[in-house]
């Protein structure tokens, strides 16, 4: 477009043909500029979907790690409510039979009385659950935008 300017200004052909070699150098050196900064994005480009995959593993990973604990924190619990429910009965039982107060010292007979009468599983359920942990991920993971949604975990990314 330059060019066609420069030809219809009038002027000398010799003139007229070095500004247009000149546009074309300028032309030609923006274009090398363009090539430089097209490869250096896609290099870029490389390296940040490489650390974005990168990320995404350790993602997985995470998620697999939380799950396994969550199962086992379950487990423990779900064994401590047992055992808890055991030791419940156990005193109900020390407390009903006649032949266990005389067997227990009085100190000891007090001491179950107030254990019973606390009811123990509802004296410990405070101390079960750390009021520190938040299990629903979604507290710490809605901010950030990320999801516990394994159905992301599966999809290929091109």
């Amino acid at each position: 477009e330059q060019g066609l300017q420069l030809l219809e200004l009038g002027g000398s052909v010799e003139e007229d043909c070095i500004r247009i070699a000149r546009c074309f150098e300028a032309t030609r050196q923006r274009c090398c500029r363009l090539e430089q900064d097209g490869r250096r994005a896609r290099e870029q480009l490389a390296r940040v979907e490489a650390e974005r995959a990168a990320l995404e593993v350790k993602l997985k990973h995470a998620r697999n790690q939380v799950e396994v604990e969550m199962k086992k924190r379950h487990r423990a619990e779900a064994e401590l409510e047992k055992q808890e429910r055991k030791l419940q009965l156990v005193l109900e039982l020390l407390m009903r039979e006649p032949w266990g107060n005389e067997a227990l010292s009085r100190e000891q007979c007090s001491v179950l009385s107030a254990l019973a009468g606390q009811r123990l599983g509802a004296a410990l359920a405070p101390i079960r659950r750390s009021s520190a942990v938040d299990e629903s991920c979604q507290s710490l993971l809605s901010h950030s935008g990320i999801s516990y949604d394994r159905t992301e975990d599966d999809v290929v990314r091109s």
